[in-house]
């Protein structure tokens, strides 16, 4: 693992190539939030985080292949960086404020270099073109993500499908995309992540549809139940978090979704004429 990294960067490259199971991910879910923290908790403290038992913590770190955690709690103490050489390490002259910024923007970098291999967002953008209609699903924190993807893509999209509210109405509504010839879901899950979001999934895979995730993290809840699933952190440095790398993720996802969709150019030239002669913006 590169030490030019960020530590969640450095975490992910470890998790890599292993098949885990929910509890695991749950605990490299965790990981990753606290990335800074965890070379020095211990596994009791580990556990405690992620809400798992002791023995689960030692079990996961001989899957990762280390004898035992103190091995693997070692290994990440090697791989890390020293005080002040850590990437997008915030200068402790800045105050709060400052340092949210900050980290914002380390999240945005480390977002820049998962696109250099651009393939999965490609993928993604195919799938979301070619489902008709579209249903886009995103609960509490992660509503207003789905709504503002929703709202461009409706712009270029014949179809698009907000799903915004959760209760006993979710499944009817995925049952209705699904009738009407929804090939794929895109979903939008941020930290808390909603059982009910973590179950609608899983039904929408039960009746067929492709699930493209945008998550917090590569081990989010999530994880289990999405065909493609493209992480983008998101800042804890204040009361609550921030979602600067999902949101331009989902933009990333527009784009790519707009190449796929022929008349795409065309819808966009058609809005902005009838916008003018409605006089719909004060320009």
């Amino acid at each position: 693992m590169s030490s030019g990294s960020s530590p969640a960067a450095r975490l992910q490259q470890l998790f890599e190539g292993h098949r885990l199971t929910p509890t695991q991910r749950r605990i490299a879910h965790s990981m990753v939030r606290r990335a800074a923290d965890v070379p020095f908790l211990s596994s009791v403290e580990l556990a405690e985080l992620a809400g798992v038992s002791q023995p689960s913590v030692t079990r996961f770190a001989v899957a990762l292949g280390f004898d035992g955690y103190p091995a693997l709690r070692k290994h990440l103490r090697e791989v890390a960086p020293g005080p002040g050489e850590a990437a997008g390490a915030v200068d402790n002259t800045y105050n709060e404020y400052q340092q949210a910024v900050h980290a914002e923007i380390e999240n945005l970098r480390h977002l820049a270099d998962l696109l250099a291999d651009p393939s999965p967002v490609e993928r993604a953008g195919r799938l979301l073109a070619a489902s008709r209609p579209l249903p886009v699903l995103g609960l509490r924190a992660a509503s207003s993500q789905a709504r503002g993807f929703g709202y461009f893509a409706a712009k270029v999209h014949p179809d698009v499908r907000v799903l915004d509210e959760g209760g006993s109405m979710l499944r009817d509504r995925i049952d209705a995309a699904r009738r009407a010839g929804a090939t794929a879901l895109v979903c939008f899950a941020l930290p808390r992540h909603p059982k009910e979001v973590v179950e609608a999934l899983a039904y929408a895979q039960e009746q067929g549809l492709t699930v493209v995730s945008v998550a917090d993290s590569a081990f989010a809840p999530v994880a289990g139940h999405s065909d493609l699933l493209i992480p983008a952190a998101v800042g804890t440095g204040l009361a609550f978090d921030t979602a600067c790398a999902p949101m331009l993720l989902g933009r990333v996802l527009l784009e790519a979704m707009c190449d796929d969709l022929p008349d795409a150019q065309a819808r966009l030239e058609e809005f902005d004429a009838q916008a003018a002669a409605r006089g719909l913006f004060a320009e």
